[in-house]
């Protein structure tokens, strides 16, 4: 008998409404429950052969407990690896790479210092940064969010560069990132489950949260046609199972705005009933079906596009080296010129890229 279990934390209405789902389909030789835990021995099975990850991402004792249920051959939605590695600055880069329209994005360094680190810690860091290249490239109005995390935490809406400056001094510790603002006539919200199921939602993140899923969109067919593709490429190239993909539209241009969210809100309160039913029933069948294919002590995860292509390079190569008789010349790269070293900042306590240590003021 395979097991299939759903992890998860605050939430009530989806996780019970999955299980009990998967156990009214009734899949010869299979069942689902809510997991649990009583001990986590290096390398033991789990006892479940698909889990469904809801809670990791704020719990790091889930994460390295699906890691290692992972490595005894249970297949975990979502790959709790990547999501690991993954954030949202790579996803950006990564969706501008298979030609996914993005906002522009930039990356920015901490306002404080990491704990254990000093001035010196970042002496690679050019002091002052380029803050009228970011500013002209990303333009205003702009926002700024952590460049991993969801939930909406942290998330400013940017006037101009004093209001940057002062909202920026507000972060801390976190690494965010300052992203062109899409002035959206119409916004959607993907669920994409399996890398193929697409549900597209009218969303509109400008209302108050238990009235963003109430919004009139309307888009054209050949809009849902392009949205859908376009959720698609992403979630198989991140190599997503569960996942959702937030789309602003300008004009008839879809740009895709966020799609890091592998635990997204399912709340039957939050979407509605009519949505909340084809999550609840892809899901549940999705589930079975990695179930029926999923075998012990094999790997079972979900690798995505990118990931694949990079081994797949890798093991072309080493053949290649194993094989060649000729080696080939390399090619003599030209160094780009070699700028004036930046003087040491102070300690302050702030990264040597705050903007509080940039001087003048006018010409930050």
């Amino acid at each position: 008998m395979k097991k299939i279990g759903i992890l998860f934390g605050q939430e009530n209405s989806f996780p019970q409404a999955f299980v009990d789902r998967v156990n009214r389909i009734n899949p010869p030789g299979i069942f689902a429950e809510l997991v649990t835990i009583d001990k986590v021995l290096q390398g033991a099975d789990s006892g479940y052969a698909v889990i469904i990850d809801r809670i990791s991402q704020d719990v790091p004792f889930y994460r390295a407990f699906l890691k290692n249920a992972a490595i005894a051959g249970c297949a975990v939605i979502n790959n709790p690896f990547w999501w690991s590695a993954d954030d949202k600055f790579f996803n950006n880069a990564l969706a501008q790479k298979i030609g996914v329209n993005v906002p522009r994005t930039v990356l920015l360094p901490s306002y404080a210092l990491p704990d254990n680190t000093t001035d010196k810690s970042f002496r690679n860091l050019v002091y002052p940064f380029d803050w009228n290249t970011i500013f002209d490239y990303i333009g205003f109005p702009a926002y700024m969010k952590p460049f991993a995390g969801g939930g909406w935490k942290h998330v400013y809406h940017v006037e101009d560069k004093d209001d940057f400056f002062r909202q920026h001094a507000e972060t801390g510790q976190l690494v965010m990132m300052l992203q062109e603002e899409i002035d959206f006539t119409q916004y959607y919200r993907c669920f994409c489950i399996g890398g193929n199921q697409v549900r597209i939602m009218a969303y509109n993140p400008k209302n108050a949260p238990h009235q963003r899923y109430q919004s009139d969109f309307k888009g054209s067919d050949t809009l849902m046609q392009q949205i859908t593709e376009q959720v698609i490429a992403l979630n198989q190239y991140l190599g997503y199972d569960f996942n959702t993909v937030e789309i602003a539209v300008r004009g008839e241009v879809p740009y895709a705005i966020d799609f890091c969210n592998p635990a997204p809100d399912a709340d039957i309160n939050a979407i509605g009933e009519e949505h909340f039913e084809w999550v609840v029933e892809t899901s549940a069948r999705y589930a079975i079906e990695r179930a029926v294919a999923q075998k012990p002590g094999k790997d079972n995860l979900t690798w995505g596009r990118f990931v694949r292509q990079q081994t797949g390079k890798k093991a072309a190569a080493a053949k290649t080296v194993k094989t060649a008789k000729v080696v080939k010349t390399a090619k003599t790269v030209k160094a780009p010129p070699v700028k004036e070293k930046a003087a040491p900042a102070k300690k302050t306590g702030k990264t040597p890229a705050s903007p509080q240590k940039t001087k003048p003021k006018e010409k930050q």
